[in-house]
């Protein structure tokens, strides 16, 4: 074949990368073709232990990470009331509070219960 001439692949040789064919031998799966070895080096990615084969995130990984985003929730409220900006905004809110109270009882007394 020249440089000149197109390449035409119908006249290749049959190779191992058609699929059906193993060694010039029709295979009826081609998955049922023998592995080829790694190469040397090689090692296998492991799986990850929070998923399933199929890729479904497994019962004790999807409860950890709820678990873990609650106990971070929790942290940053505690974090947020503990500074004096958070100070400031429960004793606003326990104000507020005790003033609907009192406006509470106030109407039920003036209703006459």
């Amino acid at each position: 074949m020249s440089s000149d001439t197109p390449h035409d692949p119908a006249q290749d040789p049959v190779t191992d990368a058609q699929p059906g064919v193993l060694d010039g031998e029709v295979v009826s799966n081609p998955s049922q073709a023998p592995a080829t070895p790694p190469p040397p080096g090689y090692t296998p990615p492991i799986p990850d232990p929070n998923y399933t084969n199929s890729g479904v995130p497994t019962f004790d990984f999807v409860r950890d990470k709820i678990e873990n985003r609650i106990s971070t929730a929790i942290g940053s409220e505690e974090l947020a009331h503990a500074g004096p900006e958070g100070q400031q905004v429960d004793e606003m809110m326990r104000k507020r509070d005790e003033a609907a109270r009192k406006k509470l009882e106030e109407i039920r007394k003036s209703m006459g219960k």
